[in-house]
């Protein structure tokens, strides 16, 4: 059979690899000059950036980690993480309900009492099941972790309220933290919170575009960069996907594009259309900053508080590998989500780096501007998916009526509309090729 994927990100390479595995034809579209999508990397002044916001390699899932490590053979070193959570001015170990002890002793009282306060309300059916994301929150975790990290941080993240926000995608993902570790954090005894990530790993050279090179590998001839994609056909016996100027035939299409960019593309009922444009997401932008200096042996940091700046998260690529950054010199990224019309939409990328580096100075990230020499933004349109509370009625009606009626596949973040990560995304693939190939 042959297969048109639209797209050449992690979820495009890694179907026309599997499904090339298979024994299918397979061919990728990607407009932009390489491939990558969120996962593209770029060197600049000797240091190499991933554009599309921090990514590592990890996974519960060991089938998808052996994947990704045996695709990368040996351009990977390994890392211990360390992460912290940037507090009124200290750095707390991630996740925040684990590193208790190093909050001021009002915080920390606050924290503690109203955990307790709450397991004890919760076990006694006196707080009602949760209806919103921010419900969860304080239903999970009690009014003080919530008000002090969880709260701020998730509003800053997805640039939207909490409450406002469905609660459907975190049933499962986080539990709620034992009593015992509660406590023991609380007391300066360290416990873990997500020991899957204990251990990651990172290319040496590259990059995380060096993962997807590496997983296109056996496909790249199969590949079409430059190709934007401007409609969809079904002829009755195939697909005819068109850029305008060539037109390529298959017998199946499989989208991993982002569900506002598919849609236009195909001649669509406009409740169809309304429903997806209901949808909500984010936008990113990716600040590299390359400075002269050493960091802490820190992986990365979330910085819940607005006082340092807008970005929600700092990664520290030079730390990931000895490889990314010229020597003496150290690499830090900041990740800023936005949406058309805030504030940031309407700053232009020297401010934006204004901006940043400001507040890096001012956490003692780096020790001043004076020894900033390399800075760029990235800007990303489509980077996180933001489940409100009319998502799973949303993309219901969508996604019944492209893959029901029309018969286009979906796979991917965007195209299926989940927040999943790398991983997710892999095993999103894997799951589609067992089931449909």
């Amino acid at each position: 059979m042959k297969w048109a994927i639209l797209g050449g990100g992690l979820t495009g390479v890694t179907l026309a690899r599997l499904l090339k595995e298979k024994g299918h034809e397979v061919t990728v579209l990607e407009k932009e000059p390489k491939i990558g999508g969120l996962c593209r990397s770029e060197v600049r002044n000797g240091f190499t950036f991933d554009c599309g916001g921090s990514h590592i390699i990890f996974s519960r899932d060991t089938d998808v980690l052996s994947f990704m490590q045996n695709a990368l053979a040996d351009n990977r070193e390994f890392r211990n993480r360390n992460t912290k959570i940037f507090y009124k001015g200290q750095y707390v170990k991630y996740p925040f309900e684990n590193g208790l002890s190093a909050l001021p002793k009002e915080d920390l009282f606050f924290c503690i009492n109203e955990y307790v306060k709450n397991l004890v309300a919760v076990e006694k059916g006196e707080v009602k099941e949760p209806t919103s994301f921010k419900d969860w929150i304080y239903y999970t975790f009690g009014k003080g972790i919530a008000e002090c990290y969880l709260v701020p941080y998730n509003e800053k993240i997805w640039n939207y309220p909490t409450g406002k926000m469905s609660k459907h995608w975190m049933d499962g993902r986080v539990p709620r933290p034992p009593v015992e570790d509660i406590i023991k954090s609380a007391i300066g005894i360290e416990t873990e919170g997500y020991t899957h990530q204990a251990v990651f790993s990172y290319p040496i050279h590259g990059g995380i575009e060096a993962l997807i090179h590496a997983i296109a590998e056996p496909v790249k001839g199969s590949i079409h960069t430059n190709f934007t994609v401007t409609s969809v056909v079904n002829t009755g016996d195939g697909w005819a996907v068109s850029n305008g100027k060539e037109t390529i035939l298959a017998d199946r299409v499989i989208s991993t594009l982002p569900l506002q960019t598919l849609l236009p593309m195909l001649d669509v009922p406009s409740k169809i259309l309304e429903a997806c444009d209901a949808l909500r997401y984010n936008s990113i932008a990716c600040i590299s900053v390359g400075f002269k200096g050493t960091l802490p042996d820190i992986s990365w940091m979330y910085v819940p508080e607005e006082k340092w700046g807008a970005f929600n998260r700092l990664s520290f690529p030079s730390n990931f590998s000895s490889k990314v950054a010229p020597e003496g010199c150290s690499a830090v990224l900041a990740e800023i989500t936005y949406n058309e019309g805030d504030n940031i939409s309407k700053m232009n990328d020297e401010e934006i780096i204004m901006h940043t580096v400001d507040g890096l100075v001012r956490m003692g990230i780096i020790p001043s501007s004076d020894d900033v020499v390399h800075t760029a933004v990235d800007h990303f349109k489509f980077a996180y998916v933001v489940y409100d509370l009319d998502y799973l009625k949303n993309i219901k009606i969508v996604r019944e009526y492209l893959e029901g009626n029309l018969g286009i596949d979906l796979v991917g973040r965007f195209s299926e509309f989940e927040y999943i990560n790398m991983d997710g995304c892999i095993r999103s693939v894997m799951n589609f090729v067992e089931k449909k190939a």
